[in-house]
């Protein structure tokens, strides 16, 4: 009799290949003859920040003292041809996030708890709210290639233009808005029919390449009286070419998306299986822009936003020591708001979920009321509470950024520099281009 035996007495052995998520995938395939779309970001394990290793001081460095010493956070972004650069207080911002992928009071709130640390947030597909740009000091105003809700007031209105030609969950492809999500207003913003899927282009309607894109930029520069920063965001693929391009183009500041970004809604086949982590791409974008003569080289410098997984200080922290000069977050800070809180677990079982695996963003059941344009359960939602979680999250995360930057000496976060790190696999250590933590070695480099 087996029957009261667990599968390890049993003997079985599961499949490397064929695991039991890989089944399921199969069989649902199988069943409904659809792909499978989700949002949230890669879930498969990838060479991360958690593979690197800081070198606090000792003796051959010295540390500077918490409560006497300072060690600055602010920065400028967009110095090399606008008028008028973003200075923040934080180098931690809040990613692009549609209206219609999220609900019109989490936007609000965004834009509440950035401002209040003195961040800057941004649009996404679909347009600015007047909610989500009356409570940002500092907004970015995301051009894409579906233009829905592109409007050259906003533009105007905007504190910095980002030109998003990939996004790191999906690099090379169009995003998703699902039906139900398209609201009367969400429609109206976009010029949708209500209730209908919505499907993002996945390139430019009016260039085909990055000589066209000195076009594009040079317009937008001119419609907003050449005062305020060009962003280039790109999906984290062939980023070493993709950066310099970026940098002819004009762009002021480039924004590289790593595969661990996360998204509303895609494929998983995309999620999962297009793009490179976060980790292998800050270096490269680096690599481009050191050749260039523009990193970190003051007025004339074109700044580098990295994303894609960011999650504490110590991301931004290893991030910055790679040469970032300020991360963006977007998942991290729907968590913050109070998405997949466990509040809410009765209910994200009864969709079939569990709080801290709920990715079903598309469907717009959202308990939290972040994810949705449902009405009932956006009224959960309230965006003074949500703004200010996001600003505990926001000053936590840069206070903890600033922690290790003194233990390694350094006055202010820029300061950090590879030469901090060591990492403790040989493939963060090769993507990294820092040593294996006790050796000199960097895996790739020539001896």
């Amino acid at each position: 009799m087996t029957d009261n035996l667990s599968i390890e007495q049993r003997g079985l052995r599961e499949s490397a290949t064929f695991d039991r998520t890989t089944i399921a995938a199969i069989q649902r395939a199988a069943d409904t003859g659809v792909y499978d779309i989700r949002g949230w970001g890669a879930k498969r394990k990838l060479p991360h920040f958690d593979d690197l290793l800081f070198l606090g001081a000792s003796m051959s460095r010295y540390p500077l003292e918490g409560y006497r010493e300072r060690c600055d956070t602010d920065l400028l972004l967009g110095t090399r041809n606008a008028k008028y650069p973003l200075h923040l207080d934080t180098p931690v911002t809040i990613a692009g996030m549609s209206f219609g992928a999220l609900s019109a009071g989490a936007k609000e709130a965004l834009g509440r708890g950035a401002s209040e640390v003195g961040t800057s947030t941004t649009t996404g597909d679909g347009g600015m709210t007047p909610e989500e740009r009356g409570q940002s000091k500092n907004l970015v105003y995301q051009y894409l290639p579906s233009r829905y809700g592109m409007n050259p007031d906003d533009l105007r209105k905007a504190d910095a233009i980002e030109v998003v030609l990939g996004q790191g969950a999906k690099p090379g492809g169009g995003g998703m808005l699902l039906g139900q999500k398209i609201s009367e207003r969400v429609a109206a913003m976009r010029t949708l029919p209500e209730g209908i899927d919505q499907r993002s282009a996945c390139r430019h309607p009016d260039w085909t390449g990055p000589d066209d894109l000195a076009i594009k930029i040079n317009e937008l520069r001119e419609i907003t009286d050449w005062e305020k920063p060009i962003y280039v965001k790109v999906g984290a693929t062939r980023t070493y070419y993709d950066v310099k391009l970026a940098v002819h183009s004009g762009a002021d500041v480039v924004v590289v998306d790593g595969m661990q970004g996360g998204t509303a809604a895609t494929q998983e086949v995309f999620i999962e299986h297009v793009g490179i982590p976060t980790l292998a791409a800050i270096p490269q974008a680096v690599q481009a822009l050191q050749e260039l003569g523009v990193h970190r080289a003051g007025k004339d410098g074109v700044q580098l936003i990295v994303s894609g997984g960011i999650r504490n200080g110590a991301d931004v922290a290893k991030a910055m020591a790679l040469g970032a000069d300020a991360v963006a977050i977007g998942t991290a800070a729907l968590i913050a708001l109070g998405d997949n809180d466990p509040r809410y677990a009765k209910e994200y079982e009864a969709l079939g979920s569990a709080a801290g695996y709920y990715d079903d963003f598309q469907d717009g059941r959202d308990p939290a009321g972040i994810s949705t344009q449902d009405p009932e359960l956006s009224a959960r939602f309230d965006p003074v509470i949500g703004g200010k979680r996001l600003a505990n999250f926001l000053r936590v995360t840069t206070m903890e950024a600033q922690t290790i930057a003194r233990a390694c000496g350094k006055a202010h976060l820029q300061h950090l520099e590879p030469e901090d790190l060591v990492a403790i696999s040989i493939e963060a250590a090769a993507m990294a281009r820092v040593p294996l933590a006790g050796t000199s070695w960097i895996p790739g480099d020539r001896l």
